[in-house]
């Protein structure tokens, strides 16, 4: 039983045979070859050109297998062994297709670049732990293939994607990141954060009761989360205004806007009132400072406009909190 428990369902590389690690290798080639057409589809629509560079890489890595595959039917005959490279402990690992579904541009090429430099020193390892000549030299020549191919890729980038291009692509996907992410994140975290600023401290001063005024912050803070996550998802599908995917705005807009409140709900579970008022207070100035912080950096507004009216309009709300509660 506990034999079973250690033991492992894959070999050491170091029992491959010859003819096994030039089958791993064709194998390898294959997927690698799958995973850049992969990348190609996702990107092909919002970054042709990039595409274009991830079809090429694909093409070169068929001509990589079909060498390969030449080599072992001169050498072994036309059975090809099935190993692959989840059959090999301490062999580099892809990412299954769901993981690399929703990666940014940048994530696929950076995914790329590792992909390449991994098998270059998977392979220039092996070569250095083996003593045989003749496999030595092989897994020698597997690893300047690799190492090739990242030479290839920059050749490819550089025809296909040029600086002004590349930039133009990032530059969408910058755009795309904020009007998906940040613009109906922004908007749930002003909601959450101001809008819950009257209800939570008129409870709070109306009753001096710390629970009760947080039970008032977290239900006031959750439900605003969902109607806002809800509303965001249901009032624009994204084909026609290119904001991406109503699923992931509705969850941005839905988990700041709650965020946004709980922030100075949380405070009033400290059981001591005015402990707990100034903690809620003090939190409140830094939601409304982060606020202004992000409108600079993603909406580009001018961070003094930014401050102002943010800053203004949750003191006006915090001030009619406090007099209604007061009243």
């Amino acid at each position: 039983m506990l034999a079973r428990f250690f033991s492992s369902s894959k070999r050491p590389f170091s029992s491959l045979s010859e003819q096994e690690i030039l089958a791993l290798a064709i194998s390898s080639e294959e997927d690698d070859a799958r995973i850049y057409l992969a990348y190609a589809d996702q990107l092909r629509e919002q970054y042709p050109q990039s595409a274009k560079v991830f079809e090429d890489m694909a093409e070169v890595e068929h001509t990589h297998r079909n060498q390969l595959i030449d080599m072992h039917r001169q050498r072994f005959g036309e059975r090809i062994p099935l190993i692959r490279r989840e059959h090999v402990s301490d062999f580099y690992d892809r990412k299954p297709d769901w993981l690399r579904a929703n990666q940014s541009l940048d994530q696929i090429r950076a995914e790329a670049e590792t992909m390449e430099q991994g098998a270059y020193r998977f392979y220039m390892a092996a070569a250095q732990r083996t003593t045989d000549a003749q496999t030595r030299k092989l897994l020698g020549d597997l690893a300047l293939a690799e190492q090739g191919h990242e030479e290839i890729a920059s050749m490819l980038g550089e025809r296909h994607t040029p600086e002004d291009v590349k930039a133009e692509e990032d530059a969408s996907a910058h755009r795309q990141f904020v009007l998906t992410y940040v613009q109906p994140g922004l908007a749930g975290l002003m909601d959450g954060s101001v809008s819950t600023l009257a209800p939570i401290f008129a409870a709070a001063f109306a009753t001096g009761d710390t629970w009760q005024t947080f039970l008032v912050g977290l239900s006031a803070s959750v439900g605003a989360g969902i109607s806002m996550g809800f509303t965001e998802a249901a009032h624009d599908d994204g084909k026609l205004s290119g904001r991406g995917s109503p699923i992931k705005r509705g969850l941005a807009s839905g988990i700041m806007t709650a965020l946004g409140g709980l922030g100075h709900a949380l405070p009033y579970l400290i059981p001591h009132f005015w402990t707990a008022t100034i903690t809620a207070a003090v939190v409140v100035f830094f939601e409304l400072w982060a606020i202004a912080f992000i409108q600079n950096k993603y909406m580009e507004t001018p961070f003094l406009r930014a401050a102002m009216q943010v800053v203004l309009g949750g003191s006006l709300v915090l001030a009619a909190g406090i007099l209604i509660g007061n009243g």
